[in-house]
């Protein structure tokens, strides 16, 4: 483990998982400035906002960052598809009075390409993460030349193997247990997704490169369990969402604090690709794994206008209420405080636990 944090110049086992959506620069120069590694998710943002993102980040701490990137191949457009994940929307849009012309057009979540690695020359973040694999050859060839180290996300031990072999520095074991998106880039089969304990002890044992433990973990007490089964760290999202560096929405937060937050699936409908979050009306009344939402990332562009007409009154029905399994670590805490606590640091009581 001291390896792993002086190789990366960090003091404390904790990595900020990047959450496109609820997040921005604030809350990772928090987690950085007390010895984390904050991470900014950029898959959302333009190479603009990226390059403002960072300039505000290095303006706030000296400390290093992860920013952190999506290598989904963009689908082809399909109108029969999108026209009936429309059609299963139809009834939704006309509760809310939406008019379905104002659905937005566009990628919604971009890939790596070769633009993003000529801005990383420019920039030159420390650490650069990878989700749903990694780029071509010759573009993670362009990341590493920069000095960046490099970490990527496995949801199996064949990822995990698969990574490895192809030039990360790192791998973050990702269990079943962790919200927001699945990392699964060589399956779609839902069916081979482990726990998080299970998936980092296979891990730890198939490659050489150091394991990061993503999943379920809310406490110190599971961040020491997952060290102790040989990880070089852990990375934690969920936890954060109620702090106040966090930009999680009203709705989002009032379901984190309710009884629900117990309640999470694994769905297809916000996006196309299976993510978990609180279950929520459309979940409930679609399916979860509905095969009718169109792919990666286009299923998004259809529930925006019903998203924004249901937020503006207050409630979360379609809404992607990303939450791990383990909800019960969520504080309205500063960033900088939970990742102490996190990390079993100024508390004689956590760190006797």
């Amino acid at each position: 483990m001291t390896a792993f944090l002086d190789r990366i110049g960090i003091d404390l086992p904790i990595i900020q998982a990047p959450m496109a959506g609820v997040q921005g620069s604030a809350l990772a120069v928090a987690v950085s400035n007390c010895g984390g590694l904050g991470s900014l998710p950029c898959a959302m943002l333009t190479g603009a906002q990226i390059r403002a993102e960072v300039a505000a980040i290095r303006a706030a701490t000296s400390k290093p960052f992860n920013v952190n990137f999506f290598c989904h191949t963009p689908p082809e457009p399909d109108a029969v598809r999108e026209a009936a994940w429309l059609a299963a929307l139809l009834p939704y849009y006309e509760e809310l009075e939406v008019d379905p012309s104002t659905i937005p057009t566009g990628p919604g979540r971009a890939p790596f390409t070769s633009e993003v690695a000529d801005l990383l020359e420019e920039i030159r973040p420390p650490v650069v993460s990878f989700h749903f694999g990694l780029p071509s050859d010759e573009l993670l060839a362009r990341v590493k030349a920069t000095g960046a180290f490099v970490l990527s996300s496995a949801t199996t031990v064949e990822e995990a193997v698969w990574l490895e072999a192809r030039g990360a520095d790192a791998v973050i074991a990702q269990g079943v247990e962790a919200g927001g998106h699945r990392g699964m880039f060589l399956t779609e089969d839902i069916s081979t997704q482990v726990g998080t304990m299970a998936l980092v002890s296979q891990a730890v044992d198939a490659v050489k490169v150091p394991v990061i433990a993503a999943g379920g973990i809310a406490d110190h007490r599971g961040v020491r369990a997952a060290l102790g089964l040989g990880a070089a760290a852990v990375q934690i999202g969920t936890a954060y969402l109620l702090c106040p560096e966090a930009t999680t929405s009203r709705v989002h937060r009032a379901a984190l604090r309710g009884a629900g937050a117990r309640d999470t699936v694994l769905t297809r409908l916000f996006s196309g690709r299976p993510a978990r979050g609180i279950v929520n009306r459309l979940i409930r009344e679609i399916g979860a794994m509905n095969e009718v939402a169109p792919e990666f990332p286009l299923a998004s562009l259809a529930l925006a206008p019903l998203r924004s007409k249901a937020e503006s009154l207050g409630f979360g029905d379609f809404s992607p209420l990303w939450s791990g399994e383990n909800a019960s670590g969520c504080a309205e805490i500063p960033a900088a405080e939970l990742t102490r606590r996190l990390a079993g640091v100024g508390s004689k009581q956590i760190a006797s636990a």
